[in-house]
């Protein structure tokens, strides 16, 4: 059974009462909160693994509150938003989130969508290519820890990066100066398939390379490649930490 905690925001109490029993028959540990102030106050005295997220709340909505927590956590963050907004997916991608979920939903769905980014965060917070002990790698001046998770810039400024973003960058370092499809990139971060509208993948690299090009319209480090997906450029550079 998964000990994992899971904190639902949703003003919606029988939408609550739905995810608490349904995260309890898999094992996992739940919260609630109807609103942002009640979230917070959750946030400061217990340790959540994963945040369901609604974009519809009373007060500060959903997207102000993924952009703040994104200003000081990584944890991992699923948001509700309104069947067939489109709108709401891309913003919600934008200011932070890792995955979104329309309502009404499939609840074993989110159940899956839940495992899987729990498992992938697991894997990211430990390091990656033991095989050759390589613990820290570098690329055009920058530097990742896998150990830590650090990214440090070529001006030795550290950046933060949100679960989905280090999951990505590290599915362009493990295939470096290859053509990845939107496809073969949601299958490396996701485990699933984009749909024919998913944009989902189009705006984690916008993030991305917010963060990492020195001119993210004129981007050198991750490239477009006209119908074909995006090619990470840099040379990768290994060594193992002492």
């Amino acid at each position: 059974m998964d000990k994992s905690t899971i904190l639902i925001v949703d003003d919606d109490k029988d939408i609550n009462e739905l995810l608490a029993d349904l995260y309890g028959k898999y094992g996992y540990n739940v919260l609630c909160a109807g609103d942002g102030k009640a979230m917070f106050a959750i946030l400061a005295e217990n340790t959540v693994d994963l945040i369901v997220l609604d974009v519809m709340l009373p007060g500060d909505d959903g997207f102000a509150l993924c952009r703040q927590l994104r200003s000081e956590s990584n944890v991992p963050i699923i948001m509700l938003t309104a069947i067939g907004e489109d709108t709401d997916r891309i913003v919600g991608l934008e200011v932070g989130a890792d995955d979104y979920i329309p309502k009404p939903f499939n609840p074993r769905e989110l159940v899956a969508r839940t495992k899987a980014l729990l498992r992938r965060t697991q894997i990211l917070n430990t390091p990656i290519m033991q095989d050759d002990d390589s613990d820290t790698l570098y690329f055009s001046g920058w530097c990742l820890d896998q150990a830590t998770r650090r990214l440090v810039s070529p001006d030795e400024v550290e950046i933060t990066l949100s679960a989905g973003e280090y999951n990505l960058l590290i599915a362009f370092i493990e295939h470096p100066r290859r053509v990845l499809s939107r496809d073969q990139l949601l299958e490396y971060t996701r485990n699933r398939s984009a749909g024919p509208f998913d944009r989902s993948i189009d705006i984690q690299v916008s993030r991305l390379r917010q963060k990492i090009e020195e001119d993210p319209k004129n981007p050198v480090i991750i490239k477009t490649v006209r119908g074909g997906g995006y090619m990470f450029t840099p040379a990768i550079e290994k060594s193992a930490n002492v």
